[in-house]
């Protein structure tokens, strides 16, 4: 019953596009090519890209908890943190001269960056700046600042 369904069903496809291309081909006109538009700098990048997609999970995630929450759970500060991190590197991408160093190895760099930031964000919420713990998450954010300017050149 199935492969009877499917055979009719191919058939039908062949016989109205069969039609229609045999109908269309007396008058037809050559096609236009339209090509898209140049890319737009850094928006149009990798590292942009995944800058973005991000963004997208972070506002995500904050709207979701909005419905619940207010603005002084802790969920909710880390989020509104994240996004104005995640919008620093952004505008930094924006702001280059030459995007062809603005690889998606850039931007995953650029998030782990934003990530440690956060980490190290909730650390000083609860820990002094002396706190080997917060040193660690420092000397992250370092490492990865190092690298991404490394990238950058």
């Amino acid at each position: 019953m199935m492969r009877l369904q499917f055979l009719l069903t191919s058939l039908f496809v062949l016989i109205v596009f069969g039609v229609s291309a045999a109908a269309g081909q007396t008058n037809r006109k050559p096609a236009v090519r339209v090509d898209p538009p140049p890319a737009a700098g850094a928006s149009a990048t990798a590292a942009f890209a995944e800058i973005a997609l991000r963004r997208a999970e972070f506002e995500a995630d904050l709207e979701a908890l909005l419905v619940d929450y207010t603005d002084d759970f802790p969920r909710v500060k880390e989020l509104r943190f994240a996004l104005t991190k995640i919008e620093v590197e952004s505008e930094r991408l924006k702001a280059m001269k030459s995007v062809d160093r603005a690889t998606s190895a850039l931007g995953k760099l650029m998030i782990r960056k934003v990530e440690s930031e956060i980490e190290l964000w909730k650390l000083q919420q609860s820990y002094a700046d002396g706190h080997p713990e917060v040193r660690r998450a420092k000397k992250r954010v370092e490492i990865f600042e190092k690298a991404i300017k490394e990238i950058l050149g």
